[in-house]
């Protein structure tokens, strides 16, 4: 054989080899950027969830006090024999919005915030309107009883009336306020069997804490957002994001949950279950399962792992 023929023929497998291995090496640099992509991905539309739950909540809360300036407008013009038909509407567009269980887009947060807040006009035009009405009632009053009101009386009255709406609106939040009652903490095993208060690591295949609302005649039903968190002894909370868990806002600062559900309250001292695999032994000692209903604290309960 043709010693050249030879050692053409090999240089042009040598020359195969080479272009095998670059595209080898290009495909496992693409796969490479195409998992780091998918891991981006994945993360920014964790965070988008997150923070479109927050801006729903924040929503949810400006529909609840915007409906509630409404209803004292409404009252207040009412009594003083005033038109009240265009707050009426206001007010129905407003409580089927809050009735609505649907999660909001980005964009129609953003629209109905703009929307609440161009309502903050009208409410000011009806202020000045119960001023108005309570001037000529206080007129007609007056000429009635053959007594002179001044202005600075009104003004007085009506500020008087702002500070009793404050007050009344405290008051109205703190008993719409849930309280979570029959708290039961129970392990449960690999084959369904549940065991309450104290239990080995060997018996929690699944923790379970079940619990019902108390009865409540202040509060609203409709959406309500209810997180978990089961406090170690450490004091700080468990968590596994690849199981459910996450972050939730308490009081201005990031709190992280251990499970969590969205619901429809009914208030009818309905009863809710929740379950949490942890996947890995439980510390000794004390833990505490505390509950949250829109960021404020409704029921504590203590369990011992041995």
């Amino acid at each position: 054989m043709d010693p050249n023929f030879q050692q053409e023929k090999t240089k042009k497998n040598d020359t195969g080899k080479n272009i095998l291995i670059i595209v080898l090496v290009i495909l496992v640099i693409l796969s490479g950027i195409k998992l780091y992509s998918d891991s981006i991905d994945k993360t920014r539309k964790s965070e988008e969830i997150i923070l479109l739950s927050g801006e729903n909540n924040d929503l949810n809360k400006r529909l609840d006090s915007m409906t509630y300036q409404l209803d004292l407008r409404i009252q207040e013009i009412e009594r003083l024999g005033g038109e009240v038909s265009s707050l009426q509407e206001i007010r129905e567009q407003l409580v089927k919005e809050r009735s609505s269980d649907r999660k909001r887009t980005a964009d129609e947060i953003a629209a109905l915030n703009r929307q609440i807040s161009s309502y903050n006009k009208t409410l000011a035009e009806k202020d000045q309107e119960i001023v108005r009405l309570r001037e000529i009632n206080q007129q007609l009053y007056s000429e009635n009883e053959g007594l002179k009101t001044t202005q600075a009386q009104i003004q007085e009255e009506v500020s008087q009336l702002n500070i009793r709406q404050q007050e009344l609106q405290e008051k109205v939040d703190i008993a719409a306020q849930l309280k979570a009652e029959n708290i039961i903490v129970a392990a449960v095993n690999s084959r369904g069997k549940e065991r309450e208060d104290g239990f080995r690591n060997r018996q929690i295949e699944k923790l379970k804490v079940t619990f019902n609302f108390a009865d409540n005649k202040v509060a609203e039903a409709g959406p309500r957002d209810v997180f978990v968190q089961v406090i170690a002894p450490n004091n700080q909370p468990i968590f596994d994001i690849a199981k459910g868990s996450g972050t939730f806002n308490l009081n201005g600062k990031e709190e992280f949950f251990t499970t969590h559900r969205d619901i429809n309250f009914t208030n009818n001292q309905q009863t809710l279950s929740f379950f949490y695999e942890k996947g890995s032994n439980y510390a000794s000692g004390t833990h505490e399962v505390r509950i949250f209903v829109d960021n404020y604290l409704i029921g504590t309960k203590t369990f011992e792992v041995k």
